[in-house]
């Protein structure tokens, strides 16, 4: 495809404390975080060169494929996707000004599987049939709205205990909190992931994250939405969203990653190298 963007490997020394993690900032979440900050520039001139700046190099590459898909038309075969990515690119933004640099580091990482594997999908649906804008945009962004309240809702912290797959309460309120919202909006699905922290053997972690994923598509049923608008997914130990041994990184690496489908979407199923039900 055109504008296809060449990533440069770029090894990144950082030395920031294992374990810091960030979060939106009250008031700065939701679909505003589709726009990002005009103070942040991933150039500093003027400063001595650090790992900030590797990681700030790469952000823009990032940010650079994910214009060049959206140019290409992701924006209207996989509006959903491109939402997310938008939302991840920010997230990213905002640890980068904060100086969380380990937690942008393993975000960038996240973020640029999903546009290799969003470019993928771009590449063999426009390869079948042109994406057009939407006959309504006003529709459009409703949805995109609820997508968004959706994503903030499923992806939180303090999901799971150790080696275990019962959800912990406040999670099950934030999944009983969604159930509601797609009962409302049938036209979107969920593709839910597991994860387990580093202990364990590979096999454990692949069996328990994959408990993990099928855990909470049991308690969605039980509020009510289909099985068949939910799949689950395992990468184990794979992929954690920060790295490290502390005993709160483990915490946030016991999770299930959420996204919304939507059907609406010309979507194409890609695998991401995990376990699949």
């Amino acid at each position: 495809m055109k504008g296809i963007i060449i990533y440069i490997a770029t090894f990144v020394s950082v030395t920031v404390l294992a374990g810091c993690s960030s979060y939106p900032e009250e008031g700065r979440g939701g679909m505003a975080e589709s726009h990002i900050s005009a103070d942040f520039s991933p150039v500093m001139p003027d400063e001595p060169l650090g790992p900030e700046h590797g990681l700030r190099f790469d952000w823009k590459l990032a940010q650079l494929h994910l214009d060049s898909l959206i140019r290409e038309g992701a924006k209207w075969c996989f509006p959903a996707a491109v939402v997310q990515a938008i939302e991840k690119q920010n997230r990213i933004a905002r640890e980068l000004e904060g100086g969380l640099l380990l937690d942008a580091a393993n975000d960038l990482v996240i973020q640029r599987k999903r546009l290799n594997e969003l470019e993928l999908q771009l590449d063999y649906v426009t390869s079948q049939t042109h994406c057009s804008p939407p006959a309504s945009q006003s529709q459009l962004n409703l949805q995109l709205a609820v997508i968004d309240q959706l994503f903030e809702i499923l992806n939180v912290d303090n999901q799971f205990a150790f080696d275990s797959i019962e959800i912990n309460p406040k999670y099950m309120g934030h999944l009983a909190k969604a159930a509601n919202i797609l009962l409302e909006h049938n036209t979107l699905k969920l593709s839910v992931t597991g994860h387990a922290d580093a202990r364990g053997d590979e096999q454990h972690n692949q069996t328990l994250a994959m408990g993990r994923a099928k855990q909470v598509k049991r308690y969605l049923t039980i509020f009510g939405l289909e099985p068949s608008r939910i799949s689950t997914h395992s990468l184990g130990a794979e992929l954690p969203l920060f790295e490290g041994n502390t005993d709160g990184v483990m915490l946030t690496n016991r999770r299930v990653s959420i996204e919304v489908i939507s059907t609406q979407d010309h979507a194409v199923t890609q695998s991401q190298g995990g376990f699949y039900e």
